[in-house]
């Protein structure tokens, strides 16, 4: 089944001139373009749109959008799982505003003061956003983070001299970390491995501590880093994931 620019437009809730700058920026492109000029779309096409107006949704701009939907890695079924998680996130964000706006009115028509638990409640409700948090997990499994574009400009850079070094040098970390981990990922022995861990990271690109703690999920919920680090210990990816999620909540600046 194949579908003109108008018809897909209607059926997406979107306008035509949207399409258009899909096309123009290589985003979502006809299936063929009619010798009269008109855009043809097809079921894959269809699909994709799906999955470009649930991210946009989702506040991903259309530039993170275009690469991660460009990537070899792109698994569709994952990114849908994945749009799921944030959007039951979002609803239960906004959930959680709806009934900080009613318990407000209520106070306001009673006039009477919130304590200090309402207060709490009320505010807690703005604090970090975790589909924000999520979104950046997302980002960083498909590889589309400025962080992971400069790694890979740097990767390019070395020599097979300087992959052999660095081989030779994280093994040598690694049996070390195994040594410690014995104390605990809480330990001041195992937070000083950890500290050269991330600090490490600047061979590759400029970390931040939200981005340590994706990555430290990523080592227990990615079988290719979680394999990585049992070669060496059994239990070790759990350690080194906990032990970087305390060595970020300890160190990022408080506001």
């Amino acid at each position: 089944m194949t579908y003109t620019v108008n018809k897909l437009a209607t059926l997406a809730g979107i306008s035509v001139r949207t399409l258009h700058y899909y096309d123009e920026v290589g985003l979502l492109v006809p299936t063929k373009l009619e010798k009269n000029g008109y855009r043809q779309y097809g079921q894959n096409e269809f699909l994709r749109l799906q999955q470009i107006l649930f991210f946009r949704e989702l506040d991903f701009p259309l530039e993170d959008i275009k690469r991660i939907m460009s990537s070899p890695s792109f698994d569709m079924k994952q990114a849908l799982l994945d749009q799921r998680n944030m959007i039951e996130l979002k609803k239960k964000r906004l959930a959680g505003l709806v009934k900080t706006i009613d318990k407000t009115l209520i106070q306001i028509d009673k006039n009477k003061p919130m304590d200090e638990q309402d207060l709490k409640e009320t505010y807690d409700t703005f604090g970090e956003d975790t589909v924000k948090k999520y979104a950046e997990e997302v980002k960083q499994r498909w590889g589309h983070t400025e962080a992971y574009k400069t790694s890979m400009e740097r990767y390019s850079k070395l020599t097979k001299q300087d992959m052999e070094d660095y081989k030779k040098n994280a093994d040598i970390f690694m049996k070390k970390a195994a040594e410690v981990s014995v104390h605990g990922a809480l330990s001041p022995e195992f937070q000083e491995i950890i500290d050269q861990h991330f600090n490490a990271l600047r061979t590759w690109y400029e970390p931040n501590y939200e981005m340590y703690r994706g990555l430290a999920k990523m080592y227990v919920d990615d079988p290719r880093f979680e394999a990585y680090y049992e070669k060496y210990k059994p239990g070790l990816a759990k350690i080194f994931s906990e032990a970087m999620l305390h060595y970020a909540d300890k160190n990022e600046p408080k506001n």
